[in-house]
């Protein structure tokens, strides 16, 4: 075997250097759920739609409103007070989370 050459201390920095360049390991892309573009004030033609729809629905929450008419949660809330008010819903169990409701039948 031939004597080991003798490297002087800079090549002995770039050795050393040089040494951990290896590519960083690539985590696995996860699928993103897109980011829900729902409404925060309620305009004419939602409004319609909710006091035509809402008062045929046989389970109205928040949820549902949120997920049918593509409105924020705090306007669904305003909402199920404001068709309430109106006597189109009528109230199921009420509870400081969650409410439900139903469709107000005539007696």
């Amino acid at each position: 075997m031939p004597p080991k050459q003798q490297l002087s201390k800079a090549q002995k920095a770039a050795a050393a250097m040089a040494g951990g360049k290896k590519s960083k390991k690539k985590w696995s892309k996860k699928s993103h759920k897109d980011k829900a573009q729902h409404a925060v004030v309620l305009d004419q033609d939602k409004y319609d739609r909710m006091m035509k729809d809402v008062p045929n629905y046989r389970y109205v929450s928040v949820s549902v409103l949120v997920d049918r008419l593509k409105i924020g949660g705090s306007l669904a809330r305003l909402a199920l007070k404001h068709l309430e008010e109106q006597g189109a819903i009528k109230p199921v169990c009420k509870h400081s989370n969650q409410a439900i409701y139903t469709r107000a039948t005539v007696e």
